[in-house]
């Protein structure tokens, strides 16, 4: 049965920058929780960053230049936090490669897990489309990232593979 990376927050851990809990409650998580296909992760976590943290944003564009060294990721105070994104992407495509993973449920808007969309770098609450750093990774290598607003569309992905 697939597994399917899940940002920890949707899962219902404790991670969010704010400390705030946001797990998804969706009749199809139970299901997948249930039947063990749920393999929390959080990469802003994973790389070091504590939690609370300040909010931070990817600054000139989606995330996928970040990953090439050509945009920054930084706090709302100006701190610089791009390593640590690009880190735990690596960790979250370490786990997928060693757990066999092909999809992933990501929250959206996040500079790491977005995968339609993200914070305009301004910290003025305008969206713009994009992907976070991990979700551009994780698409880089082939893996299909679903956000929370798709979960129909993800568990028609499963039903067709």
């Amino acid at each position: 049965m697939e597994k399917i990376l899940i940002s920890a927050c949707l899962a219902g851990d404790r991670v969010r920058y704010d400390g705030r809990l946001a797990p998804l409650d969706h009749p199809l998580i139970r299901e997948w929780k249930k039947q063990g296909r749920l393999v929390r992760f959080c990469p802003e976590m994973e790389g070091g960053l504590p939690m609370p943290r300040p909010p931070a944003e990817i600054l000139r564009g989606p995330g996928a230049g970040g990953l090439d060294g050509k945009i920054r990721i930084k706090t709302v105070q100006g701190e610089d936090v791009t390593r640590a994104f690009i880190k735990g992407a690596e960790l979250a495509l370490a786990l997928i490669l060693r757990k066999n993973i092909s999809v992933a449920l990501l929250k959206d808007k996040s500079p790491s897990c977005g995968s339609s969309r993200v914070y305009d770098g301004k910290f003025r609450g305008r969206l713009i489309p994009g992907m976070g750093t991990t979700s551009a990774l994780l698409d880089r290598f082939g893996v299909r990232v679903f956000s929370e607003t798709q979960l129909e569309a993800l568990n028609l992905f499963l039903k067709s593979g």
